[in-house]
């Protein structure tokens, strides 16, 4: 009788040093959970500091500014590969500029417009191209793109006005000084490039 004592006191000790363990550890996860998210949610906490009095600016999520970032980086491509003076210097470092923004695409197209003498022509009638951009569609789901916009085209003689439209493809790439949005152009096409007005100007 005292024998079964003993092994009925050593199971219950078992049980009981085994629950607590248990709810130990299960403790400890719950805690360490909650911990993880409080550092997680500290992490998009930024505290800006005004005269001393810090203030609490909260860290929006990169994928929610994405497609800003998309038209802003195919906007600025535009704007550097179709803004253009008649300043052979100035022309190679907007090309320059703009080729770090986008693949093998936009040289093939650099490589056209050369062959056509499109780049002499701005030379030889002094031209000043202007482009405005009227709208950019962008397709999260596809990474894909359609830019909308005039180019005015300012000569001697006369001011032509062009509607604009290309395509293309944006794919995600590590930030740099010289793309700061972190993005590639792809498969870049030229899908309309016509004239909207043409202007004669007066000799006098």
């Amino acid at each position: 009788m005292i024998i079964k004592n003993i092994e009925a006191r050593i199971r219950l000790a078992f049980f009981i040093s085994a629950g607590s363990l248990l709810t130990s550890l299960l403790i400890v996860g719950i805690n360490s959970y909650y911990a993880y998210h409080l550092v997680s949610n500290a992490h998009k906490s930024i505290y800006i500091l005004d005269k001393s009095v810090p203030i609490l600016a909260k860290q929006t999520d990169m994928q929610m500014n994405r497609p800003a970032e998309y038209r802003a980086h195919v906007d600025l491509f535009h704007s550097f590969f179709f803004s253009l003076t008649p300043d052979d210097h100035y022309m190679e470092y907007q090309m320059k500029k703009a080729m770090y923004l986008i693949d093998e695409s936009g040289m093939q197209q650099y490589n056209d417009l050369k062959e056509k003498g499109f780049f002499n022509s701005i030379l030889s009638s002094s031209s000043v191209l202007t482009l405005e951009t009227d709208s950019i569609a962008v397709d999260m789901s596809r990474h894909y793109f359609r830019y909308y916009g005039k180019l005015k085209i300012d000569r001697r003689s006369s001011t032509v006005v062009r509607s604009l439209i290309t395509e293309g493809y944006l794919k995600d790439i590590p930030r740099s000084d010289n793309n700061p949005h972190g993005v590639l152009i792809t498969g870049w096409k030229t899908l309309e490039n016509k004239d909207l007005e043409d202007v004669e100007k007066n000799s006098f």
